[in-house]
């Protein structure tokens, strides 16, 4: 069971002056449930190496049961510092991706021609793929063999409008995940803010927000079993 974990290279939060780049939980809750399921993980990344990690999701407040474990292990903290070159990877050689979020992925991800291929790729040979939070925000220049936006007509969820506006960074984002994926014709769902919310469709795994990361992980093992 090899499965691939996508991350941001992005560190820059718009005009800001603040950092970003990956959420932390996004990515230790799944890392976990993969690691203790005994996948073959593979960690990259558009740039490589180590990630930018927001420092947002490092604050106390952000702490979970994974990213407290994550601290303590060294082994992962290897592998995250060690991320592959996104281009280096194929679509054929792993059962499933997972992207976490934070808000990077809206700024590189969405625009990486090696991550819309491989998403298209791997979609179109029916493996599973989860994104959770801002991540399925990745799939808003990923097309159909046919030609059509992909998220067109599917259920989907991610960072919602409500918790965008939250967090005070409406103004400061590329786009709004939720407006995005209703004026490309997708479903898009949303669950309460901040509680856990995930949508299936098919083999497409999405999860509104970090309290979401465990149950897509959760759920694309599932589909992986299956």
């Amino acid at each position: 069971m090899k499965i691939l974990m996508v991350l941001t290279s992005h560190d820059q939060l718009g005009n800001t002056g603040h950092k970003t780049g990956f959420w932390l939980e996004e990515f230790t809750s799944p890392y976990y449930v993969f690691k203790d399921a005994g996948a073959d993980i593979t960690l990259a990344s558009p740039k490589g190496g180590q990630p930018p990690l927001d420092p947002k999701s490092n604050d106390p407040d952000a702490q979970t049961d994974s990213t407290r474990r994550f601290e303590q292990d060294k082994q992962a903290q290897q592998a995250l510092a060690n991320t592959v070159l996104l281009d280096q990877v194929q679509a054929e050689d792993f059962d499933a991706v997972f992207y976490p979020g934070g808000h990077g992925p809206l700024w590189d991800l969405t625009n990486d021609k090696k991550s819309i291929e491989l998403i298209e790729q791997i979609t179109a040979m029916d493996k599973p793929l989860g994104l959770v939070c801002h991540a399925p925000a990745v799939l808003k220049n990923v097309k159909t063999a046919a030609g059509d936006s992909f998220v067109k007509g599917k259920h989907v969820t991610g960072f919602s409008n409500s918790e965008e506006a939250a967090v005070q960074l409406t103004d400061v984002v590329p786009f709004l995940i939720e407006d995005e994926f209703k004026a490309q014709g997708a479903h898009y769902e949303k669950g309460a803010d901040w509680q856990s919310f995930t949508v299936r469709e098919g083999q497409l795994i999405t999860g509104q927000n970090p309290a979401s990361s465990e149950a897509v992980a959760e759920h694309l093992l599932a589909l992986l079993k299956a």
